[in-house]
């Protein structure tokens, strides 16, 4: 009795969390399958692209935002309806700031848990990834005993 209540209100709550999120892992699949053929180093930039891509799509609010604190910095000390005026507006744009990072994160999202994957995949098969070495790399192989330098090349053991 219950079974059929529950098919007739829509399925479970598990067959309806794995409808929903249906589509994302058909994308991941999708980018993750594209991402085997990049080497060590691409498939690492993939990182550098997401955060371009999430500065190109703030980049119009921040700049916004930035005009308008100058522009409140810039009005007499004691002009404070003026002042009020205009960080009520700064707080409304970065209201709308923090809608367009999750907007943009949700763009990303598949792309992102794609190259997770595809980097697990690599560290499963391989006993070291060898990638060309970035400042942070030489900065955590002082620490992390797991990553080593070697001219200029970065390399991570599994």
């Amino acid at each position: 009795m219950i079974g059929f209540l529950s098919k007739l209100f829509g399925g479970n709550k598990s067959d309806k969390d794995v409808k929903k999120i249906q589509p994302v892992v058909h994308q991941v699949t999708q980018h993750f399958a594209s991402y085997a053929s990049l080497s060590n180093d691409q498939l690492r930039n993939k990182t550098l692209e997401f955060r371009q891509r999430i500065q190109a799509h703030l980049a119009p609010t921040d700049e916004t935002i930035a005009s308008k604190n100058r522009q409140a910095e810039e009005l007499p000390f004691n002009d404070l309806m003026g002042k009020d005026a205009i960080y009520q507006e700064v707080d409304k744009l970065k209201k709308d700031r923090d809608k367009k990072i999750e907007q943009v994160l949700e763009e990303i999202l598949p792309e992102a848990f794609a190259v997770v994957k595809e980097t697990a995949r690599r560290f499963k098969e391989n006993t070291e990834i060898i990638s060309t070495a970035t400042q942070l790399d030489r900065d955590l192989s002082v620490k992390k005993d797991y990553i080593t330098i070697d001219g200029d090349k970065s390399i991570f053991k599994n």
